[in-house]
């Protein structure tokens, strides 16, 4: 059988980069003799075939003919007649079109390890613009590998730029949108993917509730850096530092969308912004099919950042209501994660990325203070019905009163 490594596991070899998963290209081959040696069949749209002892990914060479819009408007042939170089070519990037035999040796018709030297993102041939996602999948590689310093060629950067002019990055689906994101949040350099997709005008298209930020401007004395768009790349920073947890890099991120649509003539001042993104990020989160332990955490962030933001100055009684809304009382909460996203946010300004987040701590220790209350005294009493929650939160309040004093002591 004749079988080539291909795809980012040749990639990432030459970079000395993780290695996760490795594909394979089987030349010359059928469905049947696939079969006949043990390998068994996964793929739906071509020929993709598991191995029987590693469960590697083997596919068939194969070529591609766009025949309608969107990513999966291809016809797929997949024939022994067709070759490594064949197949390799229907690619997306160079880097990414590079194979290596079993014994190592590097097959590299395209250039890919000159640009995999040069740190370039090219695309291979004009075929790139055939498949919309392959501007997620660039934008996904900056992310991973901006920190390595790699560049986006000008030539790909514009032919990205005409797929959104002509129509083809409107065929993407929510799912596919949705998983590459979710890739992105989860790689070292999440703001490159915003970055990326924003040089080539496809952040309008993909993301139009995080590209109206830029250009919003907010009040100096509080945002040194001013422009929205600027602080929410900021805070996506902040809370890649904070957490490896996409859900309060993704919450960190969508934040302060309310911003994008406050009237002009209220610009730097976005009096219930909080609340007024509320629907853009349901809407957002439906849209893209965002998983509900995302959605919740993102729209609690949203509500009561400010809130956090001004645990000193708020009374017992408010902030006893903020932890129950948030859900802080029960056993299994997101506060430490909301915590998280909430301190990105106060972070996420120029210069102010060093200060102390103290806020954090305040919260915790009142929530630890009101999960910890004795209710034996109340649940064994005469009390019935909401009488039993009234006197539990006051129970509660009382001993987030007691926190608030010993830091105000402090």
């Amino acid at each position: 059988m004749e079988i080539y490594l291909v795809g980012g596991a040749v990639r990432d070899q030459l970079l000395n980069y993780p290695v996760s998963e490795r594909d394979w290209v089987v030349i010359a081959e059928t469905p049947e003799s696939m079969v006949k040696q043990g390998f068994r069949p996964v793929g739906k749209d071509f020929p993709v075939f598991l191995h029987p002892q590693s469960h590697d990914e083997y596919a068939l060479a194969r070529t591609e003919r766009k025949t309608a819009p969107g990513y999966k408007g291809f016809t797929v042939h997949a024939s022994p007649e067709v070759t490594l170089e064949q197949d390799l070519i229907r690619r997306d990037l160079t880097i990414n079109a590079m194979a290596m035999t079993p014994q190592g040796q590097l097959i590299d018709p395209y250039n890919g390890q000159q640009d995999l030297e040069n740190k370039v993102f090219r695309h291979i041939s004009p075929a790139f613009a055939e498949d919309p996602v392959r501007i997620l999948r660039v934008a996904r590689f900056a992310a991973r590998y901006k920190h390595l310093g790699f560049i986006l060629a000008e030539e790909t950067r514009e032919l990205m730029r005409s797929m959104v002019i002509t129509g083809e990055v409107d065929h993407l689906v929510p799912e596919r949108v949705w998983a590459e994101l979710l890739k992105a949040l989860k790689e070292q350099t999440p703001t490159a993917f915003f970055y990326t997709l924003k040089e080539c005008s496809a952040l309008e298209k993909i993301f139009p509730e995080i590209d109206r930020l830029f250009g919003v401007p907010q009040p100096e004395m509080y945002h040194p850096e001013i422009d929205t768009g600027l602080h929410t790349m900021l805070c996506l920073e902040q809370a890649t530092h904070l957490s490896n947890k996409p859900e309060v890099r993704f919450a960190a991120l969508v934040h302060d969308l309310g911003k994008g649509i406050t009237p002009k003539e209220y610009w730097p001042h976005h009096h219930g912004h909080e609340k007024s993104g509320l629907h853009i990020l349901e809407k957002l989160c439906t849209r893209l099919r965002v998983p509900n332990s995302f959605k919740v955490l993102a729209l609690h962030v949203m509500q009561y950042h400010t809130h956090c933001h001004k645990a000193f100055e708020l009374k017992a009684s408010t902030l006893t209501n903020v932890l129950g809304f948030l859900g802080a009382f029960k056993n299994n909460n997101s506060l430490h994660d909301f915590l998280l996203a909430c301190e990105a946010d106060a972070k996420g300004r120029i210069g102010l990325e060093n200060l102390p987040y103290p806020q954090a701590v305040l919260l915790m220790q009142a929530n630890l203070a009101a999960t910890s209350i004795d209710t034996s005294s109340i649940l064994n009493s005469d009390i019935k019905g909401a009488k039993i929650g009234e006197a539990i939160h006051h129970l509660r309040t009382k001993a987030v009163t007691e926190v608030i004093n010993h830091y105000k002591q402090l």
